[in-house]
C-alpha cells in the first residue's frame, strides 16, 4: 500500500539538500557555540592555573633572594670583623703547621699534670679534634682562607642561558619574550636542579669543616677562660695569654674562611633564584597566551550564537511560530546585553 503525504506537511519539509542544510544550520551552530564555551572556559582556567604557579614561583624565588641577600649581608659582617682584628686586635696571619705547634707550646709542658683539670681535659680534647683528619683538613682551610672545592654545576642549555642574559641585560618586555618563549620546561627543570644539586653538594661539602671549627673554636674559648680562672701561677698565667693571641688568630682566620663561604653560598642561591625568575616569566607568558585563547574562542562562541540566532529568526518567519520568534528574540537581546557589558561596564 502507497503511503501517500499531505500536502501541509510537503509544505514544512525541505525539498532540497540545500534545504535540509539551512534547516539543519541552527542545530550545528548551537553544537559549535557550545564546544567554544567550553574551549574558552578551558582557556581561561588553564591561565587562571599559570598565574598562580607564578606566584608560587615567585614565593620560592623571593626565599632565594633573601636567603641571598642574608648570606651576602652575613659575609660582609664577617669579613669588616676579620679587618678589625687585623688592625686593631693584632691578629697574625694564620699557618696551620705553628698553631699545631704553639697551641701544646704555649702550655708550657706536654703533660697536663700542672694544668687545672678542667683544662686538661679541654687540651685533650682540644688536640685530639685537631689531629683528626677533619680538623687537619680544617687548619689547613682556614690557613688558604678559601671553603673547599666542588664539582661544577653542568652548563645550562643554550637557550637558558640566552634567557638568562636577556634577564639580566634589563631589555624591556617585548624583547625579552622571544627569549623566554623558546625555554623548554625539561630544560629549565634540568638547570634548576643543577643549581639546586651544587648547593647541596656545597653545604655537604663543608657542614663537617664547619663543624669541627665551631667546636674547635668553643674548646679554645673554654680553655682560655679556664687558665684565666685558675691562673695562680705565673705559668698559667703566661700560658692563658698565649691561648688567648691563639684563640684571637684562629677566630680572625674562621671570620675569613666564613666570608668566602657565605660569598659562595650566596652565589649559589642566587643562580637558584635565576632560574625560578625565569620560570615565573615562562608561566606569565603561558597564562597571557591563554587568556588571549580564551577571549578569542569567546568572540566565536558568540559569532555561532548569533548564527542560531539568525536560523531561528529564518524558520520563525517561514513558519511564523511564536516560540520560535520569542528564541530569536532573547537571542538577540543577549547579543545587545554582552556588548553594552564589553563597551560601557
Amino acid at each position: 500500500m502507497k503511503v501517500q503525504i499531505p500536502e501541509e506537511l510537503k509544505a514544512d519539509l525541505p525539498q532540497s539538500t540545500w534545504g535540509k542544510i539551512l534547516t539543519a544550520t541552527p542545530v550545528v551552530m548551537a553544537v559549535v557555540s557550545t564546544m567554544l564555551a567550553g574551549l574558552a572556559s578551558s582557556e581561561m582556567t588553564s591561565a587562571q592555573y599559570d598565574r598562580a604557579l607564578a606566584a608560587q614561583q615567585q614565593s620560592k624565588a623571593g626565599d632565594q633572594w633573601s636567603f641571598f641577600q642574608a648570606k651576602r649581608l652575613r659575609g660582609a659582617y664577617q669579613r669588616n670583623t676579620y679587618e678589625i682584628l687585623q688592625n686593631i686586635g693584632g691578629a697574625r696571619p694564620f699557618s696551620a703547621a705553628n698553631f699545631q705547634e704553639q697551641l701544646p707550646a704555649s702550655l708550657g709542658q706536654k703533660d697536663s699534670a700542672q694544668l687545672p683539670p678542667e683544662a686538661a681535659r679541654t687540651k685533650m680534647e682540644l688536640l685530639e679534634l685537631l689531629a683528626s683528619p677533619a680538623g687537619k683538613q680544617g687548619l689547613a682551610l682556614l690557613e688558604k682562607g678559601v671553603p673547599p672545592d666542588v664539582a661544577p654545576a653542568h652548563p645550562p642549555k643554550p637557550e637558558v642561558q640566552a634567557a638568562l642574559e636577556a634577564v639580566a641585560s634589563s631589555k624591556a618586555e617585548a624583547e625579552i619574550a622571544p627569549a623566554i618563549a623558546q625555554l623548554s620546561d625539561s630544560n629549565l627543570e634540568e638547570a634548576l636542579r643543577d643549581a639546586k644539586d651544587q648547593a647541596q653538594a656545597f653545604d655537604a661539602a663543608t657542614k663537617p669543616f664547619n663543624n669541627v671549627m665551631e667546636k674547635a673554636e668553643d674548646l679554645l674559648a673554654r680553655l682560655m677562660g679556664s687558665l684565666q680562672a685558675s691562673n695562680s701561677t705565673p705559668e698559667l698565667a703566661r700560658a692563658a695569654g698565649a691561648i688567648a693571641g691563639l684563640s684571637r688568630d684562629f677566630t680572625a682566620a674562621s671570620l675569613r674562611y666564613a666570608a668566602q663561604r657565605y660569598e659562595v653560598e650566596a652565589r649559589l642561591n642566587q643562580a637558584i633564584a635565576d632560574y625560578y625568575e625565569l620560570q615565573v616569566r615562562r608561566s606569565n607568558i603561558a597564562a597571557e597566551r591563554h587568556h588571549k585563547r580564551s577571549q578569542r574562542f569567546f568572540v566565536g562562541m558568540l559569532g555561532a550564537q548569533l548564527g542560531v540566532i539568525i536560523g531561528t529568526i529564518a524558520i520563525a518567519a517561514r513558519q511564523r511560530n511564536l516560540l520560535w520568534g520569542l528564541a530569536a528574540a532573547a537571542g538577540l537581546l543577549a547579543i545587545a546585553f554582552a556588548v553594552y557589558v564589553y563597551l560601557c561596564v
